[in-house]
């Protein structure tokens, strides 16, 4: 699978099916080797003799200066460790100059992460791949694939640098020491899974100047808005097992005064690099934040390494630990910092945090531990949290179990307080046997009662045996909303799709269904969703920009786990209905870009012919000939339509402008089904000879195709703040969009 953005094509990348995407630079020969992790093949590169061996990408690849540019890949040698880099030439082809990478720690025959990131000098236009490593004497092989260069790969909704959140790829300017501490960085053996394109070869080392607590922070101060909440994490790597090592997410006042701190200790299993996650909600006054590291009672010269850093609000991006619409916060659902507001009410139970890091969790890496001493009954409660006035409606309750020793008996329900503290009514569930062996959820349903604003779970767990152990993770209390909806946007031809408590990791299908019972898959950010997307997060929002225009249609969603053939089936209901407006008016819409289609003002249907090659022969006394043909072709022909504006022209201009297949709608009733075309050359005179005259003829030459299969263009984790951090003035941007629209989907020239 290509990797998202990269700038080589996937033989390059891949080294699939052979070499020709690299050259020798120096003191080396190529060839292609198996064992590769994205295929079969990989790149080995076989030294000449003793010293430094190049290879280099053989095309030059286009660059802006001054733009950001980053580069990985995969390596493996059991001999020598290597280097990568990024050389960058001038229109002509001569080098600049060259960003390279710090070159591995050590050696390793295991496939490793390599990488650098760098800004195109002056008078960049070219850039290459540089692949390096020093060796000892001629016949040493080394071995490359999975390759990356192109713009920096960031976590969707990260507020933080590219150079704060990788660990270090250009520098380790983003980072500061705050207590006890030097800042550098390495290139360790950082061993990473072939597809998680966020990780990279450099990791921020926080060094323990002397004996005690040592700390590193964030340069920058990100904003941020008071009351919501965040989710931050780093990748740490601590010293030693024991190490006591923490990320820690502050929030500052305008003045940059501290104002709180959530810290999340790592409970490390050994010492490699382990996903913390904290979380915290904007305090009145925030208006910044920053994330710090740090050992806590370290010794002398210790090292503590971080990469993958991020700050985001909880909800900028699919989250498959997230239960959308849950009152709780994050603290006290994931359990990655604590226990949260987590209390045993009453009973012999006592919880603590799952320990050590990833060994008990449905979710992320930790969970909440019961331990019984006792064979009897214990009641735990969450916090209290504001659910409004929803007098009425429907609220569920929700835990994840898994009971690790002995049995458990257990039954979860939600107290209902007044605004006050007082409580007005607590539900009833009966006491079932927690489900073994692995995960199992139990939930309950109730209404809320009257004069209820606030609401609380609470599970009765009854061990059967002394020194009982259950794990409990994501605990969630929602308002419960339809499991499907949707609604018509006319101002842009297209129908949102709300998909709610889904089953992440679940295969999805959606079909949209016409009244003549005809099915068509619907399209995704990335694909057609046809059964081979993965389902992300609990919930999805979809744009169907394909609806036809006034007939009304429903939509049929399947769901299955991978390997499995039983499928979970949704129908919508009822039918929606898009309306079409004035007949007069027919939507363009291109499929892969959905936000610049645009209505045009039809003054001629499309005079339609089916071209077909045949031949007929002539055969001496006999009447009739003998034809010999092929099928018949697609439909061709001319729509005329006008534009009534320059801001309509240039708008059409646009959708036209990269050839990308098109959808044409028609109000029903005009004999015109919905058709994709294929747009040839086009004309669009003035309709008077009038210099000042906006109205604009085009003629459109359609040819039919098929429905394209690639998804939509755009991506919601870009924001203006992204463009803040990248770019250091308007005119930086305006180099390197040439739309409004491209900047607000990152399509960067």
């Amino acid at each position: 699978m290509a990797i998202p953005g990269n700038l080589l094509s996937v033989t390059t990348s891949s080294i699939e099916p052979n070499i020709s995407g690299w050259t020798s630079r120096m003191n080396c020969t190529l060839a292609r080797a198996s064992g590769g992790r994205v295929g079969d093949g990989c790149l080995k590169l076989t030294s000449v003799a003793a010293g430094e061996m190049q290879a280099r990408t053989f095309s030059w690849l286009p660059v802006s200066s001054g733009d950001l540019y980053f580069t990985f890949a995969d390596a493996s040698a059991s001999a020598q460790p290597e280097r990568i880099g990024i050389r960058w030439m001038d229109s002509t082809g001569a080098e600049i100059s060259v960003t390279w990478s710090l070159t591995t720690a050590a050696a390793s025959s295991s496939w490793h992460r390599v990488s650098v990131a760098g800004y195109a000098p002056v008078g960049a236009v070219h850039a290459q791949v540089l692949l390096s490593s020093t060796v000892a004497g001629a016949g040493v092989l080394h071995y490359w694939e999975n390759i990356y260069l192109g713009p920096p790969l960031r976590y969707p909704g990260n507020v933080l640098s590219f150079n704060a959140e990788s660990g270090g790829e250009i520098d380790s300017t983003a980072w500061e020491a705050e207590a006890n501490t030097s800042v550098g960085r390495m290139a360790p053996v950082a061993a990473w899974a072939a597809d998680f394109y966020y990780a990279g070869g450099h990791q921020i080392t926080v060094t323990a100047t002397a004996a005690g607590d040592a700390s590193a922070v964030t340069v920058e101060r990100p904003p941020v808005v008071p009351g919501v909440e965040y989710l931050a994490f780093t990748y740490l790597g601590p010293p030693t097992t024991g190490s006591v090592t923490w990320v820690e997410l502050r929030f500052y006042d305008e003045a940059d005064a501290q104002l709180e701190a959530h810290r999340a200790p790592l409970a490390a299993p050994g010492t490699g690099v382990y996903r913390q996650i904290t979380s915290g909600i904007a305090p009145a006054g925030a208006v910044s934040a920053a994330l710090a590291v740090g050992i806590t009672g370290a010794s002398a010269g210790q090292v503590l390494r971080t990469e993958g850093s991020s700050i985001a609000p909880l909800y900028s991006t699919p989250n498959p630990s997230l239960r959308t619409g849950s009152v709780l916060p994050m603290a006290d659902w994931d359990f990655e910092e604590s226990v949260g507001a987590w209390t045993v009410a009453s009973g012999a139970a006592t919880i603590a945090r799952s320990s050590p890091w990833g060994a008990q969790a449905a979710f992320d890496f930790y969970s909440l531990t019961v331990t019984s001493s006792t064979a009897t009954t214990s009641v735990l409660r969450s916090g209290i949290y504001p659910i409004g006035d929803t007098t009425g409606e429907n609220w569920r309750a929700e835990v994840y179990t898994k009971v690790v020793s002995g049995g458990w008996d257990m039954s979860v329900y939600m107290r209902w307080f007044d605004a006050e503290g007082n409580l007005v009514f607590t539900s009833t569930v009966p006491s079932l046997p927690a489900g073994t062996p692995g995960w199992w959820w139990r939930s309950a349903d109730d209404p809320a009662p009257a004069g209820a604003t606030q609401a609380q779970i609470e599970v009765e767990l009854t061990a059967t045996a002394a020194g009982a152990v259950l794990q409990i993770d994501r605990p969630a209390l929602w308002q419960t909303l339809p499991l499907t909806a949707t609604s018509a946007d006319s101002k842009s031809a297209s129908v949102q799709l709300i998909l709610r408590e889904l089953e992440v990791g679940q295969l999805l299908t959606v079909w949209r269904i016409t009244p003549d019972g005809g099915r068509t898959l619907v399209r995704g950010p990335d694909q057609l969703y046809d059964g081979t997307y993965v389902i992300p997060s609990d919930s999805l929002i979809i744009e169907d920009y394909e609806a036809p225009l006034g007939v009304p249609v429903y939509y049929r969603i399947e769901r299955v786990w991978p390997g499995s053939s039983e499928k979970s089936t949704r129908i919508t209901d009822p039918p929606i209905t898009l309306d079409p407006g004035d007949p007069n008016l027919a939507w363009l819409t291109d499929p892969a870009r959905p936000g610049i289609g645009l209505r045009v003002l039809v003054k001629q249907a499309p005079e339609w012919q089916q071209a077909i090659e045949q031949t007929a022969y002539r055969i001496r006394g006999r009447a009739t000939p003998v034809v010999i043909g092929d099928v018949r072709g697609s439909r061709e022909g001319d729509l005329v339509c006008w534009t009534t504006s320059d801001e309509q022209r240039e708008a059409l201009r646009f959708l036209l402008a990269t050839g990308n297949v098109l959808l044409w709608r028609c109000a029903p009733g005009m004999g015109e089904p919905d058709v994709y075309v294929s747009v040839g050359e086009i004309q669009y005179p003035r309709i008077v000879t009038y210099a000042r005259e906006q109205w604009r003829e085009w003629t459109l030459p359609f040819t039919e195709v098929d429905m394209p299969t690639g998804g939509q263009v755009g991506t919601a984790g870009w924001t203006v703040y992204d463009v803040r951090l990248e770019y250091a003035t308007g005119y930086d941007v305006l180099d390197r969009y040439e739309t409004v629209f491209d900047l607000a989907i990152d399509r960067r020239t």
